[in-house]
């Protein structure tokens, strides 16, 4: 794949000081933090070291990489160990992809509240498939499954939802067989609305009764429980939006299909167009016009405003696993789930640790070895002070 013309890095590394100059009254540590790890992502100032081709003798520097979890350009590497894992706990049966989204009323109180509510989020939906899974109306069998969390749209609003990834069926209840999923039909979509709705709301009501939840700034008066409970009324009437799309592939398939979702950030290099006259363009698909393809163009304070919507919290956990993937239950219903099943499991892939393991030229594609490493280059942070009056 070509390299973009432009990079979150680039924005940062001619934007970014004077973006924190300008929004210092909203902006955390965090933020900063995060504009600073991704303005030096794969510089000098984060050291690196210099590789010879063992053919050719030609030399290539490569500069360390930030490793923050919001830098798109450190996803790549780190999704290829993750896959890498993953792929021997693949078992031999289709996948279905389920999605569960918050109603667009509950962002901005998720957003003042992020660890708690997406948290939430993460519970009430594993929660619900679990539940219905196991009814013996539905499927009867105890399923597992990867949750990934994700909080944006196309246009970078705040959108927050959590992908499922999961084998489509699962050990009997006894269990003695395993128990395939129908092959169009999951479970049924109104009955994980209904259930997620429920579970989700009283999970909320619990969650504001316990003062693990409080509002600030315009939504300050929902603090007071009466007008909490009042905001919650009408919007526990309506249809939540659950996706659940049928079975799409076996484990040949689920590793690049794991891909797409598991190591995203907000927005990849590779959807921005141009940096011009402090605004920034990018593409964007329109779901509602068939995923339509358009250009969408920002200032460039208020595309770093969106980008950082979506810090997420220190230490949070955005890939959770549930049922018979569950860290406590793997090591045992793993073998289980195999020995239940008529076909092997596939063979873990190598090929990601194949990759990092042999770095090629770019000049004759022969194996690259470090020759030489490079300190970093020490570089003061900036000093940003906050009125506190």
């Amino acid at each position: 794949m070509n390299r973009p013309t432009v990079e979150v890095a680039d924005i940062l590394r001619e934007h970014g000081t004077g973006f924190i100059e300008r929004n210092r009254s909203w902006l955390s540590w965090l933020h900063i933090k995060i504009v600073l790890a991704i303005q030096r992502c794969r510089t000098a100032a984060l050291g690196g070291h210099v590789d010879e081709c063992v053919h050719c003798a030609d030399r290539v520097t490569s500069y360390n990489s930030c490793r923050n979890r919001h830098c798109p350009k450190c996803q790549a590497s780190a999704r290829d160990r993750w896959l890498a894992e993953r792929s021997k706990e693949l078992l031999p049966v289709p996948y279905v992809h389920v999605v569960f989204t918050l109603p667009h009323e509950l962002a901005p109180l998720a957003y003042q509240n992020k660890r708690v509510i997406y948290d939430l989020l993460f519970k009430a939906s594993a929660a619900t498939l679990l539940e219905l899974a196991a009814d013996p109306k539905h499927l009867g069998a105890e399923i597992g499954f990867l949750s990934v969390l994700h909080t944006w749209g196309q246009t970078l609003q705040h959108h927050p939802h959590v992908h499922c990834v999961i084998p489509a069926g699962g050990p009997s209840l006894d269990p003695t067989r395993w128990v395939h999923a129908d092959d169009k039909f999951f479970l049924p979509v109104r009955a994980l609305r209904k259930v997620f709705r429920g579970k989700f709301h009283q999970a909320l009501k619990r969650a504001f009764n316990e003062y693990k939840i409080r509002f600030y700034g315009d939504l300050e008066y929902l603090n007071d429980p009466k007008r909490f409970r009042s905001f919650l009324r009408p919007l526990f009437r309506k249809h939540w939006i659950v996706y659940c799309k049928p079975p799409f592939g076996g484990p040949e398939y689920v590793l690049q299909y794991l891909a797409r979702y598991t190591h995203r950030v907000a927005i990849s290099n590779h959807r921005l167009v141009s940096l011009i006259d402090g605004k920034v363009t990018f593409h964007w698909k329109d779901y509602a016009q068939g995923n339509k393809q358009k250009l969408m163009t920002l200032e460039v304070d208020e595309f770093l405003r969106r980008f950082l919507l979506h810090a997420l919290p220190r230490r949070f956990v955005r890939i959770r696993f549930f049922g018979f993937l569950a860290r406590r239950k793997r090591g045992r219903l793993l073998p289980l789930c195999r020995n239940l099943l008529p076909a092997p499991s596939p063979a873990a892939s190598t090929a990601a640790n194949e990759g990092e393991l042999q770095r090629r030229c770019p000049r004759c594609g022969g194996l690259l070895k470090i020759v030489e490493q490079l300190s970093a280059v020490r570089i003061r942070a900036p000093i940003f002070v906050y009125d506190t009056s």
